[in-house]
Parts: C-alpha cells; sequence; structure tokens
C-alpha cells in the first residue's frame, strides 16, 4: 500500500534588492560631485575677498579724482588719471629703475646660488645644514631692521664698508651708487632663500645619472653643464620668474627706511612710485592707475615666461 506523499511547494522569498529610483542615483551622483567644491570653498571666498574684490576695486578707484579724505568726495575722471600717467616723465624712469633692479638681483637669486649649492654637494650632509643655516640667516631678519645695520655698516664717516675700503663715500644719500646698495642689500636678505631652493632643487636630482656619466667617462664640469642644470632648470626659472615679478616690492620696506625714493628719485621704482602717489601726494586715483598698469604689465611677463618656462625646462621623469 502506498501513503502519497506531497511534494513540499517550493516558497519563493519576496525580499528582493531593491533598484534605486532613478532620481536617487543621480542625486548621489551630483553630491559625490559637489563635495569636493565643498572643501575648496573658504579658500574661494578668502581669493574673492582678498584679491578679487579689492582688484575691481582699484579699477573703479582708477576712474576716480579722491583725496583719501572720508569727508571729500569722489569724482568721476574716466581714463584721465591713465592719460595723466603717462605723460608723467616719473612713470618711465620708475620702469627703468625698476627693470636695472631685476637685471641687479638676478646675480644673487640665480647665479650665486647655484654656485654654492654647486660648492656644498662636496662637504658632509652635517656641514651643508650648518651653512645653509648661517646662510639663510638674513632672509629672517625684518627688512627695517636690515636696514638700520646696513645704514650703520653704510655710515660716510664710521661705518665698516668705507673703513675697510678707505674711503668716506656716502653711498645711500649719492644718487649714483644709492641704487647699487639698495641692490645689494636686497640681494644680501634673499639669498638664502634662493640658495635653499636650489639645494632642494638638487637633492630631487637622482644621483644615478651621475654614476652613469662617470661611468662614461664624464668630468664632474661635463656632469654639472649637460646633466645636473639642465635637470634644475625648473628651480632656476622659478627664481628668475619671482625675481622679475616680487623685486620691486621686495625693495619696498628698504627704499621707505632708507632713501625714501630718493636721492632726486634714483631709487623710486614702480612700486614706491603708486605708493609715493596714494600716501605722499595723496592722489588715490593715479594711484590706483598705476597699481593697474602695473598688474597688466607684469602680468603679461608672468605668462610669457611661464609660456617659455614650459619649452626650456627639462623634468625628471
Amino acid at each position: 500500500m502506498f501513503v502519497p506523499v506531497e511534494t513540499p511547494t517550493p516558497v519563493h522569498s519576496s525580499t528582493t534588492t531593491p533598484v534605486p529610483p532613478v532620481r536617487s542615483r543621480r542625486w548621489s551622483r551630483l553630491t559625490r560631485g559637489v563635495v569636493p567644491y565643498l572643501y575648496l570653498t573658504p579658500a574661494l571666498i578668502l581669493l574673492v575677498v582678498w584679491t578679487y574684490r579689492p582688484l575691481v576695486q582699484a579699477v573703479q578707484l582708477s576712474t576716480v579724482s579722491w583725496n583719501l579724505l572720508p569727508a571729500s568726495p569722489m569724482k568721476s575722471v574716466g581714463t584721465d588719471n591713465y592719460e595723466q600717467l603717462f605723460e608723467l616723465p616719473a612713470l618711465g624712469d620708475a620702469v627703468w629703475l625698476t627693470v636695472v633692479l631685476i637685471i641687479g638681483l638676478l646675480p644673487f637669486t640665480v647665479v650665486v646660488p647655484v654656485v654654492i649649492g654647486f660648492a656644498m654637494r662636496g662637504v658632509s650632509v652635517r656641514s651643508s645644514r650648518i651653512y645653509q643655516g648661517f646662510i639663510f640667516a638674513p632672509f629672517l631678519v625684518a627688512p627695517v631692521a636690515g636696514a638700520a645695520v646696513w645704514r650703520w655698516l653704510l655710515d660716510p664717516s664710521g661705518g665698516i664698508v668705507n673703513r675697510v675700503l678707505g674711503t668716506d663715500h656716502n653711498w645711500i644719500y649719492d644718487k649714483n651708487t644709492a641704487q647699487l646698495a639698495i641692490i645689494v642689500i636686497t640681494g644680501w636678505h634673499l639669498i638664502g632663500f634662493a640658495v635653499l631652493a636650489v639645494a632642494a632643487g638638487l637633492a630631487g636630482i637622482s644621483s644615478d645619472y651621475d654614476e652613469a656619466a662617470q661611468l662614461d667617462g664624464a668630468t664632474r664640469l661635463q656632469i654639472g653643464r649637460r646633466i645636473t642644470l639642465p635637470l634644475l632648470s625648473p628651480t632656476l626659472v622659478f627664481l628668475t620668474l619671482m625675481t622679475i615679478l616680487l623685486s620691486a616690492q621686495w625693495s619696498f620696506p628698504l627704499i621707505d627706511t632708507l632713501t625714501q625714493g630718493g636721492p632726486a628719485g634714483a631709487t623710486t621704482n614702480i612700486y614706491y612710485l603708486l605708493w609715493d602717489y596714494g600716501f605722499h601726494s595723496f592722489n588715490a586715483g593715479l594711484s590706483a592707475a598705476a597699481g593697474i598698469v602695473l598688474f597688466l604689465g607684469f602680468g603679461v611677463v608672468a605668462g610669457f615666461l611661464v609660456w617659455l618656462s614650459e619649452r626650456i625646462t627639462f623634468h625628471d621623469n
């Protein structure tokens, strides 16, 4: 006798993985794309508040006549400030003095640091750190304090420089040597930073290149000229770019402390000129116009140098 056995009916689970709606997936992708910009928001706000907003205000100020007095109304003059600026001979003199300043500082920020960097490659790591510390020390000195020290060193009656040279020359207040004094003092301040930048660039160059060249019979001079210098070119271009764009700004506190643009305008570069228009002549519109011209001029130079650097520099890939 057979007893029929009922076959159990398979039970299908009703709990299946829900498929997210299309709107939810789009919202998820959107939030993932927004998150990086949320991290950038504080920096962007500061950039707008402290850079672009003052730049727009400077453009607006360059089209008015105002003596910086709050009770004095601003008078719109259109482009008269720019026309007056380009008619002043002081602008051409200031541009030329800025060019002289840049050329005079390039040995301090490019040539001498490269020589020191190559010289320190032959000493121990501990000794090179000590030398770099001594060389970098002037960069930590406040420009006003450094100007006071150099005023004493260059004093015509009892300064150490004149004692060593056996002269009584007034280096700072002589029209023929005031610019030279500003260049030397500014270079003394900057050489430490440039040496550290070159040392960092040299440290990033692999020693395998030197060893391979030595196996091929290359001398140290050939290795330095044909291998090390090309690989150091990004650092050298960076230092050159910084010198061209910031020389006038770096020298400003020294000029304001030592010469006030004199004697007879011998140290008035473009950066000090726009400050002089604003806070000596109290011509805010003319000062703002000079600042806009300075911004556009150096912007073009910076763009050209960046374009040029991409074509003349070598990178260790």
